[in-house]
């Protein structure tokens, strides 16, 4: 599979309704790319600070990783590097000063340095500014995470979620999805339309 289209499936959140086998060689190849990324391109050491801490917030560690665990912030930076272009890119990151801005108007501090509880704040600010900018209005499989919405909180959230999910952690652990299932059922009893019973 090629390196654009890899990036494309998983930049548009289609990745995961692909057959077994084409997800798996999309996943693996964006696992490459991500691997050999030795430090951010695109986010500065704030930046991606900013994102680790707010992607921490919305899937933390639990009984399964948490978005750090799985590298989300080293994916955020990737698809902003190779698949976003200039205008959503700045986009991105302008919406992610202004997390910044907020956090200093409000707490004279910035948002990781914030406690865990004024960094909710943030985080629910920014959702209902998501709620009140993004039409409720179905897109299609082929969008980008960023098509019909100019916001920033809702391409973060789509990325942080392809990212997590899309990682062999997050696919087996939180999805228990299963390339290659550890046992076959075989055949089992279906109900006929008259309350019977048939072997398939």
């Amino acid at each position: 599979m090629k390196r654009r289209e890899a990036l494309r499936l998983l930049a548009t959140g289609t990745a995961l309704q692909l057959a077994p086998h084409r997800l798996f060689a999309v996943l693996r190849e964006a696992r490459k790319l991500v691997e050999t990324q030795t430090a951010p391109r695109t986010l500065n050491a704030h930046q991606n600070a900013t994102v680790k801490v707010m992607a921490d917030l919305l899937i933390p560690t639990t009984d399964t990783p948490g978005a750090s665990d799985v590298g989300v912030s080293e994916f955020v930076d990737l698809m902003l590097t190779e698949w976003y272009d200039e205008p959503d890119r700045s986009r991105f990151l302008n919406g992610l000063g202004e997390v910044d801005l907020r956090t200093q108007a409000l707490f004279g501090t910035n948002f990781i340095e914030a406690s865990a509880d004024r960094q909710g704040e943030i985080l629910t600010w920014l959702g209902q500014k998501m709620t009140a900018e993004v039409p409720p209005v179905l897109r299609p499989r082929s969008a980008t995470p960023h098509a019909g919405s100019k916001n920033f909180y809702s391409m973060f959230r789509q990325l942080t979620l392809t990212a997590y999910y899309t990682s062999e952690a997050g696919a087996t652990n939180a999805l228990h999805y299963e390339i290659i299932p550890e046992s076959h059922s075989g055949c089992v009893e279906v109900p006929t339309a008259k309350g019977g019973a048939q072997n398939q």
